[in-house]
């Protein structure tokens, strides 16, 4: 059994998966440094100076002054600015993903068009005859 679970682990598409479980956990973490270091900062500076991971509704009555406050004293909220953040981090994952596919295909051949066929069979004694032809050489038959 020992040998067998080796053999599988072995095997060039487990590996190939795992080492793009590992590329897109880095990716994602690049893509999250990005949005919440790089993208929101101008978005909220623009906004007015607002900082969305620090946006949300608080359910439990009592004002907080952040987020972190809010979660510290265990109060219900609703964190839509951290939400909003999330979303950012999906579409430009998705985009960079889609132009990665894009160019992948690009790169992969693709199978040539089917040729026009150049002959056809005879109705009559089904033997393969030009496709332009009137008689059948074979049987003499009139093609209509």
């Amino acid at each position: 059994m020992l040998a067998e679970f080796k053999k599988f682990a072995m095997r060039g598409n487990v590996i190939d998966l795992a080492v793009g479980f590992v590329m897109g956990g880095a990716f994602g973490a690049i893509v999250n440094s990005l949005v919440n270091d790089i993208i929101m900062p101008p978005i909220g500076l623009i906004l007015g100076k607002l900082d969305f991971s620090n946006l949300f509704i608080n359910l439990s009555g009592k004002p907080y002054a952040s987020l972190a406050e809010a979660k510290a004293a265990g109060a219900a909220t609703i964190n839509y600015g951290q939400f909003i953040n999330t979303v950012i981090n999906f579409l430009i994952i998705a985009f960079a993903l889609f132009l990665l596919v894009r160019q992948v295909n690009r790169w992969t051949a693709r199978p040539a068009a089917p040729t026009a066929p150049t002959t056809k069979p005879c109705p009559y004694c089904f033997t393969e005859i030009p496709i332009k032809a009137t008689r059948c050489p074979h049987c003499t038959s009139m093609l209509a």
